[in-house]
This record gives C-alpha cells, structure tokens and sequence, in this order.
C-alpha cells in the first residue's frame, strides 16, 4: 500500500512541466448551462451593439466583437453574478443562431431592454382621495349619459 502511494507522488511529479504554458494560466470557468433571463440579457446587448456587423463596414471588426462581449461579461457578472468567458458567450450565441432557432426565436419575442419605454406619470400629486374623487365624477357622467 505504501509502494503505491509511493509511486503515484512520483509519477505526478514526473508528468507536471516545469514551465507553466500561457494557456494554463487563463482563468478557467466551470460551464454550466445558461438561464433564460441571461440568454435574454446577452441577446439584447448584441443586437443593440450591432454585434453581427448587418449595418456597415467597420474598420477593426474583432477588436469590436470583443469589446462588444466584454460588455456582456459585466452584464451578466453583475446582474446575475455568473462568470463567463468570452468564448463561451460567443459559442453560445453561435449555438443560438444556427443549431437553436426556437429558442433563439423565444429569446427574441421577450420584449428588450431597449424596446421598453418607461413611463412616468406628470403630475405626482395624484393621491387616493383625488382618485376618489375622479371615479365619482366618472359615475356622476355614466348617471347622466345613461338618462338621456
């Protein structure tokens, strides 16, 4: 039993590299599977940013695309505290488009962050008494409507 603990301390050392490649100092994040209101959050910052490049010619398009998914890193890792790498996000936008149409299409119908237009109402003095009051002078109007 020891023999074999033995020889397996030396044989993980014979196999670690000195030298560390550059590839093994990336920081690594554990894939999981993406949520719905994510995917929604990536969809909408890469179609407002134009990330497919449909209108118009751009001098320096990669440094573009990866500004552009760096910004849906920050999204995501401050929305929904998920970290992502970049080549995960561009698969699975690359995943969306040409093998999951459907869900892709569910993505879309979500109304997007830069579809919705916020209301505010004008006046802030609208308190309960006065909403009272404005459905009594509704009903007053319904009263008389209704005896002509």
């Amino acid at each position: 039993m020891a023999e074999t603990q033995q020889v397996l301390n030396s044989s993980n050392e014979e196999e670690s590299p000195e030298q560390e490649t550059s590839r093994s100092r990336r920081r690594r994040f554990k894939a999981s599977n993406m949520s719905f209101e994510e995917m929604v959050e990536m969809v909408d910052i890469l179609k407002r940013a134009n990330y497919d490049g449909k209108y118009g010619p751009y001098l320096n398009p990669n440094v573009r695309k990866a500004k552009i998914v760096t910004k849906v890193v920050n999204s995501l890792r401050q929305n929904f505290g998920v970290r992502r790498s970049k080549e995960q996000l561009r698969k699975r936008w690359s995943d969306l488009k040409l093998r999951e149409q459907d869900q892709y299409r569910r993505v879309k119908k979500v109304p997007l962050k830069s579809d919705v237009q916020v209301v505010v109402p004008k006046s802030s003095d609208f308190t309960s008494d006065s909403a009272q009051r404005m459905i009594q002078a509704i009903r007053n109007m319904i009263d008389v409507l209704g005896k002509i």
